[in-house]
């Protein structure tokens, strides 16, 4: 580890923020964080932890706290409306060892906020919208300028104000697609260890994941989403809600049958997702973590998994090279190996799951499976669900202490 620590600003308090936040004060660096919202708390309603996402935690050593309120996942099973089967992966079929873990975002916030002493140090109401050419120095909205520091990482979300500031951004656009969230009892739902999603062609997909519970809240939850245009939310929320409850009873009942506590439009959040890529994640003393460095589309389902293993490797650069800029090319190269085949299977697969191209969706219905069969298509599926893919062909490998302890639950 270095011998002098550093004095680091961190601009936003998602699950990026919040974990480089934990590791780079448990390494003895002074840290200031900046989040836009004037109360702090999660932002959505479930995702899926993956194996990567898994050991993170562990190197946190706040897996058992996860576990604890997670809801474990050993398949992933999508169908058509008539009830076919488009897509059945069980992590097993990789390794037994392995599974995901649904949980709330609120549950993996506390756990987070809870791990770090520096919570209520925050500077809250901060929306951090520039900083100057050596990065060193960052400045808010409101023009309060805050510095200088050491290094400024940049953990502001998909719509990251401060990503212009690296270079040139290739690409940086919204998807036309996004989603309707919320949570709902868990209660009588049969597939207690399953994320199962029904298909519509790719013009509508409904999908629930068990994400178990929150430390507030001891009631099992299913995270509900709904996929629809982001055009379309204001004309969905116009029609109300009890036509659109009608379509879900007749595409999936089973489904229908766990909401009976929504009756209003209100109950449901929207979400919207962003696909960026960038020549490069840092210049001088300014780096970027999580989704501000490579924002995607969900249907992988590894944007939480993204952001731990950007805090992780971030905080291993820092302990093992001298100079930050050597750090930050370091940690930049470690990274990029990892995300850019998810962001290329990301762009790809999107359309496959949300779009009007009713002829590709018919693609994705009759080949999904078989390739899925298929031994060498199998293991490379199961490896970019589980996040372990490292580039065409290789594989990122967990330690084993972290996979015995796996091994250990029942």
């Amino acid at each position: 580890m270095r011998s002098a620590p550093l004095h680091i600003a961190i601009v936003g308090y998602g699950t990026a923020g919040q974990a480089a936040a934990i590791l780079l004060t448990r390494d003895g660096h002074h840290v200031d964080v900046f989040e836009q919202a004037a109360e702090l708390g999660p932002v959505g309603a479930g995702f899926l932890l993956q194996p990567v996402g898994l050991h993170v935690l562990w190197e946190m050593g706040l897996l058992d706290q996860a576990l604890a309120h997670g809801a474990r996942i050993d398949r992933l099973f999508g169908e058509n409306a008539n009830g076919r089967a488009v897509m059945d992966m069980r992590y097993a079929g990789l390794d037994a060892r392995l599974f995901g873990l649904g949980m709330q975002r609120g549950a993996l916030f506390a756990l987070l906020a809870q791990a770090w002493p520096g919570v209520e140090t925050v500077h809250r109401g901060h929306r951090i919208v520039a900083v100057d050419d050596d990065g060193r120095r960052i400045r808010d909205n409101a023009g309060r300028e805050f510095g200088p520091y050491d290094l400024v990482i940049a953990a502001d979300g998909s719509a990251s104000c401060l990503r212009k500031a690296v270079g040139r951004i290739n690409l940086d656009r919204p998807y036309p697609w996004g989603a309707l969230w919320c949570l709902l009892p868990q209660s009588a739902w049969p597939h207690a260890h399953e994320l199962r999603q029904r298909y519509v062609a790719a013009r509508k997909m409904i999908g629930m994941l068990p994400v178990g519970t929150r430390p507030d809240d001891a009631m099992p939850r299913l995270s509900f989403f709904w996929s629809l245009r982001t055009n379309e939310f204001s004309a969905w929320q116009e029609s109300g809600i009890m036509p659109w409850l009608g379509e879900i009873e007749t595409l999936w009942p089973q489904a229908r049958a766990q909401m009976a506590s929504i009756t209003d439009a209100s109950q449901l959040k929207r979400a919207s997702y962003r696909d960026a890529a960038l020549r490069r994640w840092s210049h001088g003393r300014l780096v970027l973590v999580g989704d501000a460095a490579h924002a995607m589309s969900p249907q992988l389902g590894q944007g939480v998994n993204m952001a731990l293993m950007d805090a992780l490797a971030l905080r291993d650069a820092l302990r093992v090279e001298a100079g930050i800029e050597s750090a930050l090319t370091r940690y930049e190269r470690e990274r990029r190996a990892h995300v850019r085949i998810y962001q290329f299977w990301s762009r790809w697969l999107t359309p496959l799951f949300q779009s009007d191209r009713d002829l590709v969706a018919r693609i994705r219905d009759s080949t999904f499976l078989p390739l899925g069969r298929v031994p060498g298509g199998r293991g490379q599926m199961l490896r970019v669900l589980s996040g372990l893919q490292r580039g065409w062909t290789g594989r990122l490998r967990l330690p084993p202490p972290f996979l015995d302890r796996l091994a250990s639950l029942p």
